[in-house]
């Protein structure tokens, strides 16, 4: 699919991978909506064609407000690409001398990382849907984010890891629904990738993260992530497919 001349939605589009992926994206053409929270939107770097759009994904009117300004922005962009990159990570055992998990910050997370992502995945499949086929009727992808968590869950990740299994679970059921609009749909699960969520911990720690990746022994980029997803939205023939970008990393259980 050609990604000049068309506009596209990157959720948790602020920093990180959201961010390295719209910043990729505007370069190869696109007119970019970066999603994110206020916080996030009011400290994010201008990129030349990149927008940012103050939004929570869990909100369903805040979603379908900023999938209508970039699905009417310009007639010359249609609408066509959707990558999710929102999500948080807190960590919390299920029982732990504090207690047990507190279902509140569980519901939290499942509903950021998954319901957000269904949240954004229906409206913008609805607002793409609208637009003129290309050739064999393709319309638009969506490229949703998952974790290797989602596998691999460590102590304290239940949340985290439920969360993740879900967007995996929904990603060829929602292939499936979306074929007949030309929509395709595929899942990058991502190892340990050096974004603010790793800005807090230590070298030391950084390194012995890296130590435990079979090869290349690195953290990896957000740039590796938006080239990824590049080259899923060139290959118009993957679908339903979920891709491991880890290193060969398989977590061990902490």
């Amino acid at each position: 699919m050609r990604i000049a001349e068309t506009a596209a939605i990157v959720t948790g589009g602020a920093s990180g991978l959201g961010g390295a992926t719209a910043a990729a994206l505007a370069k190869q053409g696109a007119s970019v909506f970066a999603l994110d929270l206020p916080s996030a939107v009011h400290n994010a770097p201008e990129v030349d064609g990149v927008s940012y759009v103050p939004t929570d994904v869990t909100d369903p009117e805040q979603v379908r407000a900023a999938v209508d300004i970039a699905a009417t922005a310009s007639v010359d962009t249609p609408l066509r690409i959707v990558v999710n990159c929102a999500g948080i990570g807190p960590s919390a055992r299920i029982l732990s001398r504090k207690g047990p998990h507190d279902l509140d910050l569980f519901r939290k997370v499942v509903e950021v990382n998954l319901i957000g992502t269904f949240n954004v995945v229906t409206v913008a499949a609805e607002a793409i849907a609208q637009t003129d086929p290309q050739d064999h009727g393709q319309r638009g992808v969506v490229i949703n984010t998952a974790s290797i968590a989602a596998f691999d869950g460590q102590i304290g990740q239940a949340a985290y890891a439920a969360s993740k299994g879900g967007v995996i679970g929904l990603n060829l059921p929602a292939a499936r629904d979306l074929a007949s609009a030309g929509i395709r749909v595929l899942t990058i699960a991502p190892g340990i990738i050096d974004t603010p969520m790793l800005a807090t911990v230590s070298e030391e720690f950084r390194a012995t993260l890296a130590e435990g990746i079979p090869f290349p022994k690195r953290l990896g980029l957000p740039e590796e992530y938006a080239k990824l997803a590049l080259s899923i939205i060139d290959q118009d023939y993957l679908n339903g497919e979920v891709i491991r970008l880890d290193g060969a990393l398989r977590m061990a259980p902490r």
